[in-house]
């Protein structure tokens, strides 16, 4: 087990290395001189040469690279062009609205979709089962921006029922959570159906039938474990992509995130910006990614033991 999570741990540092290359690479590639970019085309070069010297632009690719990855292994990502604000700073204040949102909107789709999906796997070919697979492909075919205004248009205009536009509160989450959890909770109950389907066909299945076992015994103790092993992998992919792409339902909720945060600093061409969003949120994804695989070893003892 420790040498299990050890090894993991390890994998962590060839990671880190390829995520700072790679935004540094989104700098050095990006067509153009990326200080005109920043500046704009009436910027002086008086303002270029300022610039240029104060990112350090002037010194040897290998010297930039180097200075840049001691700069974020410390934890410092520079200032930002618009403003002259820590970037770390920046981005660590809207991180807490983007995790909210997605931590939040985790918890329903798993909930929501390994109960349907289990539901699903013990029914089958019944007309329950029939019902929970149309409406996972009306949900898979719903796209988020479009449920997020539809939601804001019934409950926050026609009805009024619950505030709509920004972050203060329980109720301003509930809207955004369901627009962001509704797709992955109907990908959650399909997986977890197929798995279960799967693991359900098995000689110790059988055997645990032989014995006398509970139904209700069978599924939980001996077909949900081995089922849940592909849907963890796929919960932390799905957890990682909405740290990123919620940047839709943020934008309209109006919500303070970091998908908002990137969409400006892309657009006003903030580089030392998007490279603090881009390293902090890949962190966090690996993160993330890390617990999913040491939840294996929990989750299948053969795992732990090899």
């Amino acid at each position: 087990m420790i040498k299990y999570i050890t090894r993991r741990l390890l994998l962590l540092i060839p990671t880190l290395l390829g995520l700072i290359l790679m935004t540094f690479g989104i700098f050095k590639l990006t067509p153009g001189d990326p200080v005109a970019l920043m500046l704009g085309q009436s910027a002086s070069p008086e303002r270029i040469a300022l610039l240029r010297e104060r990112l350090g632009l002037d010194e040897p690719v290998l010297v930039q690279f180097a200075k840049y990855t001691w700069s974020v292994l410390q934890g410092d990502f520079g200032n930002s062009i618009r403003g002259n604000v820590p970037v770390l700073d920046a981005v660590m204040a809207r991180l807490p609205h983007t995790l909210e949102l997605a931590v939040s909107a985790m918890v329903i789709a798993v909930l929501l979709g390994v109960a349907t999906g289990i539901l699903a796997a013990t029914t089958k070919h019944k007309w329950v089962d029939n019902v929970i697979m149309v409406l996972t492909v009306g949900s898979l075919s719903i796209p988020e921006f479009w449920l997020a205004i539809i939601l804001i248009l019934i409950f926050g205009v026609q009805l009024g029922w619950i505030p709509v536009l920004g972050d203060t509160g329980f109720k301003h989450l509930i809207l955004p959570t369901f627009a962001l959890a509704l797709g992955p909770a109907a990908v959650l109950t399909r997986l977890t159906r197929s798995t279960m389907l799967e693991a359900l066909h098995t000689d110790y299945v059988w055997t645990a039938h032989s014995k006398g076992l509970m139904e209700r015994v069978v599924v939980l103790k001996h077909v949900l474990p081995n089922a849940l092993i592909p849907v963890v992998t796929v919960i932390g992919l799905m957890f990682g992509s909405m740290l990123g792409g919620a940047v839709f339902v943020e934008a309209a909720f109006n919500r303070p995130g970091l998908g908002t945060f990137a969409v400006r600093a892309i657009t006003n061409r903030d580089y030392p910006q998007i490279q603090g969003v881009v390293i902090i949120s890949a962190l966090a994804f690996v993160l993330v990614n890390l617990a999913v695989d040491i939840s294996y070893a929990f989750l299948d003892p053969r795992i732990r033991y090899e």
